[in-house]
């Protein structure tokens, strides 16, 4: 229940508009059931039914219920969800909204060819349709954030884990695909100190510009700045100082409405921070930030050096432990071999227990998670024992650097074990919990909550009868 809850609201903004994206269907249209203050139309239900079943053809997966009724219910629990989130006053980001809106609006003109075009395919003028979205994506946010609220707080402790793994059916647990354990040796460019002076002076330089009016602020971000909040000129959320980054934070304390920082370093990368208003302990601020930059030159020098090191390994005059504990970079692994573990996600996330360890990888780990795609492009093409040349990667915070890998072993695919898999059979205990927690307090906003549904769409296959009252 809960997974398709969040399938709702990961895909409403996509599957309800889907249709809205194609030539306008000539249909006569009416609300087939209201929830709270929002209403749902039959071609909301029609559109979204039309996308779970292209989402489920491309899982490969088959649902035995008729794709509208399941559209249906889980509109109803969007809008639950969203009205719900107004009562509990419940805050979401606005510039993540407006972000996505321009990106999503952006794709749909890039595929209608222009903005005409586009006009033309909705029957609407662009500003309509920038509309229409802004409140289709604030209502998901909305949901997303509501739910949030309610499951966010479920925890599970050991002996809740231990007694879902003895309950569940053993041919229910997932099948965990072959699993990567590696090690490596990184290597950052020798000129760091002068590609950061480089980023400095040039932040330095845009500083210039804009406080002697050559320049605006949210000009340059959208320009040069490689954060996601470039697009919206760098705008960034209202929130207290404690949501930065310590030095960016001790930064924005320090300035007043409109002025502008000198250059901030944070683990980021080189920021300028403009703020624009503060209301108590609340400041809204936009930055603008850069990474330092390399010539090609500067970026082969500690691929040669590695490739020098491995050359040395491979002929046994000097091992890989060694190799990694005098010449890596990477603090996490160099003193454990080189092998690679998830302690730099834990520390980000503040998780400190060690039960929380991992130091084997699936596939679908490297790209996210902090594990790069140039990892698992270098692991293939190695048998165990065997390492790679030296490659070109970027690190979890996006800084360019040169490493090579080595295939320590793989982990066979084999059912989901506790005493191999905790932290994976944990999540699913978790996720467990989550789904009854939010079906208890489902039924209970339902019956509190005003909800209609009309007759003549009560399918049978509802999973949650408490819908028709």
């Amino acid at each position: 229940m809960i997974r398709r809850i969040v399938l709702c609201c990961a895909l409403l903004a996509l599957g309800v508009t889907a249709g809205a994206a194609e030539p306008q269907r000539v249909m006569l249209d009416r609300v087939v059931a209201v929830v709270g203050g929002s209403s749902i139309l039959w071609s909301e239900v029609n559109d979204y039914a039309t996308e779970l079943t292209a989402q489920h053809r491309e899982q490969g997966y088959t649902s035995d219920r008729d794709p509208r009724s399941e559209a249906l219910e889980l509109l109803l629990t969007q809008k639950l969800l969203f009205n719900q989130a107004f009562i509990d006053s419940v805050d979401v980001s606005f510039s993540e909204i407006s972000q996505r809106v321009e990106t999503y609006l952006q794709a749909l003109i890039d595929d209608a060819g222009s903005i005409a075009a586009l006009e033309k395919r909705q029957n609407m003028p662009i500003f309509h349709v920038r509309e229409m979205y802004r409140r289709r994506f604030e209502e998901q946010a909305y949901a997303q954030a509501m739910q949030g609220a309610v499951v966010g707080r479920v925890k599970v402790v050991p002996g809740e884990v231990e007694r879902y793994y003895r309950r569940i059916d053993k041919d229910s647990l997932p099948t965990i695909a072959d699993q990567y354990v590696y090690a490596q040796i990184t290597k950052f460019p020798f000129s760091r100190t002068e590609a950061r002076q480089r980023a400095k002076e040039r932040l330095l330089d845009m500083r210039e510009r804009i406080i002697t009016g050559q320049a605006r602020f949210d000009v340059m971000a959208r320009m040069y700045s490689i954060d996601a909040s470039a697009i919206s000129g760098g705008m960034l959320d209202p929130q207290p100082l404690d949501g930065f980054v310590r030095p960016f934070a001790d930064a924005l304390s320090e300035l007043r409405p409109g002025q502008v920082s000198e250059v901030v370093e944070t683990k980021y990368g080189y920021h300028l921070i403009q703020l624009i208003d503060r209301k108590g302990r609340i400041y809204h601020a936009r930055h603008i930030v850069i990474r330092p930059d390399y010539t090609v030159e500067e970026e082969i020098r500690p691929a040669q050096m590695l490739d020098s090191i491995v050359r040395l390994v491979r002929k046994d005059s000097l091992t890989f432990d060694e190799a990694a504990l005098r010449f890596s970079d990477d603090a996490h692994s160099k003193m454990n071999g080189g092998i690679v573990t998830n302690h730099d996600l834990l520390e980000e996330g503040h998780y400190y227990d060690a039960r929380y360890t991992e130091t084997s990888f699936l596939k679908e780990d490297f790209g996210r998670s902090g594990k790069s795609l140039d990892d698992y492009n270098a692991l293939r093409r190695l048998k165990p024992g065997e390492i790679s040349d030296a490659f070109q990667s970027e690190d979890a915070m996006g800084n360019r650097l040169s490493k090579v890998v080595k295939l320590v072993r793989i982990i066979p695919a084999h059912k989901a074990s506790l005493d191999q898999d905790y932290i994976r059979v944990e999540q699913l205990a978790l996720n467990a919990k989550r789904e009854r927690v939010f079906r208890e307090w489902l039924d209970r906003k339902i019956e509190g909550m005003y909800v209609y549904v009309d007759p003549e769409f009560r399918y049978e296959d509802f999973d949650n009868k408490n819908w028709f009252k």
